[in-house]
């Protein structure tokens, strides 16, 4: 057998042991196909973390020391379909500091601020909310068990409350998830 056949035998058993492989991990993995792999593309268009995190007025150490992250109960949407939902008359009154968007309502992974956020004040108690004033709320629009965040949600969720600890020297132990939550 001369080197080049060996060679070629030897590249397409490669080439399709890694074919076979790939088709086992997806097969294995419990999210579907469909809702394909993490885009570099799409990811670099949104906006950055430290834009949003840092907004002017934010303040130093010792104004927040834990950070929430909550599901919106939604499909769809953003802060202004949020507050509507809400019976609120704007999204400025919305009780989250952040609202991460799944792709209905605005691009899967953005980001946005809230009123509340950009001018630094709390979060108000609510019946279904018991946490403090100096508690970050970040709301993911997902619901739960039916319609979980996507992987997009997820890694921009996970970036922004590092972010906001570092910033705000919060411990991880004060960073609380959702039950369920996939980091």
């Amino acid at each position: 057998m001369t080197n080049q056949a060996r060679i070629s035998k030897v590249l397409i058993c490669l080439a399709a042991a890694m074919t076979i492989g790939a088709m086992v991990l997806m097969a294995l993995d419990s999210k579907s196909p469909s809702g394909g792999a993490f885009s570099l593309t799409s990811y670099i268009n949104l906006n950055p973390i430290e834009q949003v995190a840092l907004t002017a007025g934010t303040t130093g150490p010792g104004k927040w020391n834990r950070i929430e992250v909550c599901y919106s109960g939604t499909q769809a949407g953003n802060i202004g379909h949020l507050a509507k939902l809400a019976g609120l008359t704007s999204g400025s009154e919305l009780n989250y500091h952040f609202v991460i968007c799944n792709g209905q309502g605005a691009s899967d992974g953005h980001i946005q601020a809230t009123r509340k956020w950009r001018r630094q004040r709390p979060c108000l108690p609510t019946e279904n909310w018991y946490g403090s004033d100096q508690t970050i709320r970040i709301c993911t629009i997902a619901e739960n068990s039916r319609n979980a965040p996507t992987d997009c949600q997820i890694k921009r969720t996970a970036e922004l409350t590092e972010e906001l600890a570092r910033k705000f020297d919060i411990p991880t132990r004060q960073i609380i998830y959702p039950d369920n939550w996939q980091l």
